[in-house]
């Protein structure tokens, strides 16, 4: 499905006098789906963010709201970037379900850690300076953006890490 939705858009970008960006787009499919995903994830995160702040968690005290609704959209952001990274983006293939497990614990830990930075940074900059809430929680997103890419690149969804054997 994916893959015919991008060869649509590419054909509309050839048809309309953009060859060269749709063959651009080709050449860096992986970053350009990884761009893709990440602004979805980030739309997924952001909204995730906003309704438990604003409606769910709305009576807690500032700094509760700040941890549980950062908590919340990122544990939901994690699922959809999960499959989107595996199944679109890397097209990573596990034919055993402990290559699985490895894979999915890599691409906890990893999450772990910029989750730590995402609510560290929203706790400094919400509660200690004050800044506003969803504005930096867009500016704290890019900075997981470029380390999630980073992390997944170089440690969760390896090229050497597609295992095509039929065992179990």
């Amino acid at each position: 499905m994916i893959d015919k939705i991008e060869e649509f858009c590419l054909n509309i970008l050839t048809k309309i006098g953009l060859k060269k960006l749709a063959d651009w787009y080709k050449q860096h499919q992986e970053g350009m789906r990884y761009l893709v995903f990440g602004v979805l994830t980030t739309i997924i995160n952001i909204i995730t963010a906003a309704v438990t702040y604003y409606f769910i968690f709305a009576n807690f005290s500032e700094e509760w709201k700040v941890n549980l609704s950062t908590i919340v959209a990122i544990i939901v952001a994690w699922i959809f970037a999960y499959v989107t990274n595996k199944l679109y983006v890397f097209n990573t293939r596990t034919s055993h379900w402990k290559e699985l497990l490895k894979e999915m614990v890599s691409f906890i830990s990893c999450r772990i850690v910029t989750a730590i930075v995402e609510i560290a940074l929203m706790n400094i900059l919400v509660t200690v300076l004050m800044f506003h809430y969803m504005v930096m929680k867009i500016v704290v997103s890019v900075i997981v953006i470029i380390l999630n890419y980073i992390f997944s690149k170089l440690f969760i969804f390896k090229k050497g890490n597609n295992n095509h054997e039929e065992n179990d």
